[in-house]
């Protein structure tokens, strides 16, 4: 059972609690607009139902939608309303045809305080602890005028005032200005909206525009309406979340590669791949997997390039068996559609892999489909660095893989991230002996030294091969490289 003397009212939605920093205040009236389609009615129900599981009486007056569609709702979500007060006010149009038959006084002034009276009478036969009234369009509607209309709103927080129920007003946002005087009248204000890109699904964002006396997590935040109701993602302030942890060089299980790095990787710290397509960037990030795997670490991949059975393929032809190390739960691989994401949500489950799996290393493949699933969403650079500074306070190692376009020559990336990695390792394809061939190099490392060498890197059916420095050639990093004596640096030399 619920304790009605407690402070807050928990909304039944964990993100958005956490943005509430717990819930909402207590015995207030609280505005929630949007637009039609973003899950007003939906949250209204989850208010409800949270109540109920809570042992708190809930009312649900509703004036443009009726019972039915109500339990509609409810039931496509999986929700009985059988423990809730739902009350279908007389619908608009028989208000509007009884005004017609008024010629006394204005139709609005009956109409509207018939309407305030029936549910000022409803709450004092049911005495909810929690009301949702849907929705205050049709009350503008009736009131004809904004005075007239603000006056009645008053009148209902007046009496809600003084008998502890903690109300939401529902509106669709179609007043001229977004209403700011109603507005001033709500304890709080929480703002939906919803975004429609160009191609894939359609994104939706909340705000608590305000909520006198608590320090709310500000900003917007991305939600999706699933099955179970609103899922809201809190925007990730990495400054919040700090976890002590030891710092040590992570293997690779190559010991040449190991020494290109130092000793290796940090842990806690991230890791930029980058390099054109096919120089062995995901093969490289597969080696780093089968190394923690042996270590009995949990290792979290995000792929947004490639499904699940090609990842096991590629690896199994490198020689590494990873499938049994993800039937165990070491290992978790999650196929992203880039179509149906939004940062908020990816951010989301990172940080289920890290704080419900474990994970202590996280790979994600490639950053060009995380950045090609939100195209039009700006300050992505800004949420990348909320989540590699999370990640790294977490001790966890993160390795990005970042294609860029073009094979040999000029180069560029589809975005400068290298300045928020820790470490940059850059692979290129060059010409030698009649051969393509692919070199790797250190560009830098934060946490320790490396070695400044090029050396030849390769990829077979026993794994990664890293060979010594390639001190022959100059021009190695252009594509087109000079030979400038004799080296037999090269792993396998042309038959």
């Amino acid at each position: 059972m619920s304790n009605p003397t407690s402070e807050l009212a928990a909304t039944g939605v964990a993100g958005l609690d956490a943005i509430l920093r717990g819930g909402l205040p207590r015995k207030r009236i609280y505005l929630l607009q949007g637009e039609p389609g973003v899950g007003k009615t939906t949250l209204g129900l989850q208010f409800l139902l949270e109540g109920q599981r809570l042992g708190e009486r809930g009312l649900y007056v509703t004036l443009s939608e009726t019972e039915e569609e109500l339990r509609a709702v409810a039931s496509s979500h999986g929700w009985a309303l059988d423990g809730l007060v739902l009350h279908q006010l007389s619908s608009l149009e028989e208000m509007l045809q009884a005004q017609q038959q008024n010629t006394l006084f204005h139709p609005a002034e009956v109409e509207l305080h018939e309407t305030i009276t029936k549910v000022l009478d409803l709450v004092e036969r049911t005495r909810p602890l929690r009301v949702v009234f849907d929705s205050l369009s049709e009350m503008r509607l009736l009131a004809g005028d904004s005075l007239r209309y603000r006056r009645q709103i008053l009148a209902l927080k007046q009496h809600f005032a003084g008998r502890n129920s903690t109300v939401l007003f529902l509106d669709d946002g179609t007043a001229n200005g977004g209403d700011l005087q109603l507005q001033s009248l709500a304890h709080g204000v929480i703002a939906l909206e919803k975004l429609s890109p160009e191609y894939g699904a359609t994104r939706r964002r909340l705000e608590v525009v305000k909520l006198r006396g608590v320090d709310i997590r500000s900003g917007k935040h991305d939600y999706c309406i699933m099955k179970n109701g609103l899922q809201v993602f809190p925007r990730l302030v990495a400054l919040e979340h700090h976890k002590d942890f030891t710092r040590e060089k992570l293997p690779s299980g190559v010991p040449e590669l190991d020494a290109l790095l130092g000793g290796g990787i940090e842990r806690g710290s991230s890791t930029l791949l980058l390099g054109p397509a096919g120089t062995g960037k995901s093969s490289l990030a597969a080696q780093y997997i089968a190394s923690a795997v042996q270590r009995q670490e949990h290792v979290a991949i995000f792929t947004f390039d490639e499904n699940i059975s090609t990842f096991f393929a590629r690896a199994s032809g490198m020689g590494l068996r990873l499938e049994q190390a993800a039937a165990e739960g070491r290992l978790s691989l999650r196929q992203v559609d880039p179509a149906e994401l939004s940062p908020g949500e990816f951010a989301h489950l990172v940080r289920q892999a890290v704080e419900q799996s474990g994970a202590r290393v996280v790979i994600i493949d490639s950053l060009n489909g995380y950045l090609m699933a939100m195209p039009d969403e700006r300050h992505l650079i800004i949420q990348m660095h909320e989540l590699l500074t999370y990640l790294a306070q977490q001790g966890v190692s993160t390795l990005l893989v970042v294609a860029q376009h073009g094979l040999v020559g000029s180069m560029q990336a589809p975005v400068d991230i290298t300045y928020l990695a820790d470490t940059v390792m850059l692979f290129r394809f060059f010409e030698a002996a009649g051969k393509v061939r692919k070199a790797l190099s250190v560009l830098k490392k934060r946490t320790g030294t490396h070695e400044d060498t090029i050396r030849e890197f390769q990829v077979d059916s026993d794994g990664v091969h890293v060979g010594p420095p390639l001190t022959g050639f100059r021009g190695i990093l252009t594509g087109t490289p000079s030979y400038i004596g004799q080296d037999q640096a090269l792993l396998k030399e042309q038959a």
